[in-house]
């Protein structure tokens, strides 16, 4: 009977039983999905009731529920709306604002300078899955704001990725501008050169293939391929040091104008994929917090690093966006966009853990920072820039009205 309860089948079973409940919290709460499955990713595991612990399994499926989800949202947007120079610009002014304020605020509370120097580095990140699934849930991908946020996120993972590599390495005493060169090189080589080749080869060749016998025969197999695309892009992207979601991202991007007859459609399926694996990512980053860890002696430094967390990206992101031509309150929503550290920020936390570079109280504060700037930008969202304006959904997940 113990075998049963740890199969592959039944944990599946449980982690989409569990999604459906943060499904119905959302609803009575009246809050975004995302916000839900947290709550109940919280609930049932370490922190209150204990039922799901962070298992590779899960981990498995939270990842690939990432990788789909932003291969989706790939669909919505092409390279040049990526690479604007303002989104550089909000990118840049919003990764180096975070690590200075992280690194001041440590330094305040008496860490190490090696310390504060990944605390800084944790603040600089973006998750883009989170705001880019409630824009999505909101039917507001294609505005300015949700397009500056999505080609500003994406280039903050490349200088994310930067700031990495220099605070690794200044910490281990081995620096070099070589080798922070390097990294930039590939990382945009890769971005530039793998959203040309998706687009000006991979997609017009499976236009070609669309009209073969054989895909007549095999309508699903485009699918497939297009499938198997992203998987790759994202393990070529985690190579050259990226995100994996910034490799499906790209294969998504590629696809965008790819239009078919006989085969299945890329995005409807994708969608579907995505309405179950991303489910279970989102549930997964309320699983992976243990409140239990948090003590009163650094409950004042996670609720300082929290504010310090939101304002500095707020501030960092939404001044250069104002800047830029964009209205107030675009600004304002492209800063509480680019807040959420998610995933990003964990995997920055524990690689400083790994390390040695940062304890176990430090690394449960960043965690914990983590999920509370995940939770708080969709709720701004939805009851302060979007309120009253929610889209109403057909099964895949697309927007059939929009309650403007």
């Amino acid at each position: 009977m113990e075998d049963l309860f740890i199969s592959p089948e039944f944990q599946m079973s449980l982690l989409l039983f569990v999604a459906l409940g943060g499904y119905l919290i959302a609803s009575r709460i009246n809050q975004s999905a995302v916000i839900g499955l947290i709550l109940v990713g919280i609930l049932v595991g370490p922190s209150v009731l204990g039922w799901i612990t962070y298992t590779d399994f899960i981990q498995s499926l939270a990842h690939l529920g990432a990788v789909i989800l932003l291969f989706v949202i790939g669909f919505e947007f092409n390279l040049r709306e990526i690479i604007h120079p303002r989104n550089f610009a909000i990118a840049l002014v919003g990764v180096i604002v975070p690590w200075f304020c992280g690194w001041e605020l440590a330094i305040l509370f008496g860490y190490s300078s090696a310390s504060a120097i990944f605390i800084g580095t944790a603040l600089t990140a973006t998750s883009i899955a989170i705001t880019a699934n409630v824009l999505r849930e909101l039917d507001k991908l294609h505005t300015a704001a949700a397009k500056a946020i999505i080609g500003a996120a994406v280039i903050d993972d490349v200088l994310a990725l930067i700031v990495l590599a220099i605070s690794t390495a200044v910490v281990n005493g081995s620096f070099s501008y070589w080798g922070i060169a390097l990294i930039t090189i590939k990382a945009l080589l890769f971005i530039v050169i793998g959203a040309a080749f998706g687009t000006l080869v991979i997609g017009r060749y499976l236009v070609r293939l669309d009209r073969t016998d054989f895909v007549k025969r095999f309508p699903e197999f485009i699918f497939i391929f297009a499938m198997m695309f992203a998987f790759f892009y994202a393990i070529c992207a985690e190579m050259v040091g990226l995100s994996t979601i910034i490799g499906a991202f790209i294969a998504g991007v590629s696809f965008k104008d790819v239009e078919l007859n006989q085969s299945k459609s890329l995005k409807e399926g994708a969608e579907y994929l995505q309405i179950i694996f991303a489910s279970i990512f989102f549930v997964s980053l309320g699983v992976l917090v243990d409140l239990r860890a948090v003590t009163p002696e650094i409950l004042v430094f996670l609720v300082a690093l929290t504010i310090v967390a939101i304002i500095s990206k707020v501030i960092g992101c939404g001044l250069p966006a104002r800047l830029g031509g964009m209205n107030r309150k675009d600004s304002l929503i492209i800063g509480f966009g680019m807040a959420p550290r998610g995933e990003v920020a964990m995997i920055v936390a524990l690689i400083g853990l790994n390390a040695g570079i940062i304890d176990q109280g430090v690394y449960v504060v960043l965690v914990i920072m983590s999920l509370l700037t995940t939770v708080i930008t969709p709720i701004i969202y939805r009851n302060w820039f979007y309120r009253g304006e929610y889209g109403t959904y057909d099964a895949s997940g697309a927007c059939i009205n929009s309650g403007d």
